[in-house]
């Protein structure tokens, strides 16, 4: 706030002017950014000394405009990477993405064999019970640094029923 009272102190005779156009470019800028809600965010447990991992999440977008996710990083692997499945001649194949998009009001789930997250290079072990950090980056400039548990994903899918 120390910087708006300087702007005003010691700028010319336009600087109500000037004032009201920063206010003015604040409040469209900020209108602009989509709100995404992220819930259910776990990442995979993987023996020590596996390379790589996975993390998934639910996106949901609540305003009307498209945002996508750029990118995501953690200190606990050298790179993360958007990814999904394909079918390809019968076989599920995992491709990197360049963004996931999120239109207005959408629900996006990076689940396992769908949309989710490599974790490459890991520089821990991830451990079941214990949490590491994300930070997701979006298109329209905004960022969501999470702490995400770490979950054994094969004993969970082993638990479910199927019919």
């Amino acid at each position: 706030m120390k910087w708006l009272l300087k702007f005003v102190n010691y700028s010319n005779g336009n600087s109500m002017k000037k004032l009201i156009t920063l206010l003015t470019a604040l409040t469209l800028s900020s209108a602009a950014m989509a709100d995404v809600q992220v819930s259910d965010s776990y990442a995979r447990a993987v023996p020590p000394g596996q390379p790589n991992s996975a993390a998934f999440l639910t996106l949901k977008n609540t305003s009307d405009e498209q945002v996508a996710l750029q990118s995501a990083s953690s200190s606990a692997a050298d790179v993360v990477e958007l990814h999904t499945h394909s079918h390809v001649d019968g076989v599920m194949q995992m491709h990197k993405v360049p963004r996931i998009t999120l239109n207005g009001n959408e629900t996006v789930v990076l689940e396992p064999g769908g949309l989710h997250m490599m974790l490459i290079g890991l520089n821990q072990s991830l451990i079941t019970g214990e949490q590491i950090d994300l930070t997701l980056n979006f298109s329209d400039g905004s960022t969501q640094t999470l702490n995400v548990e770490i979950k054994d994903v094969m004993a969970a899918m082993g638990k479910k029923h199927h019919h």
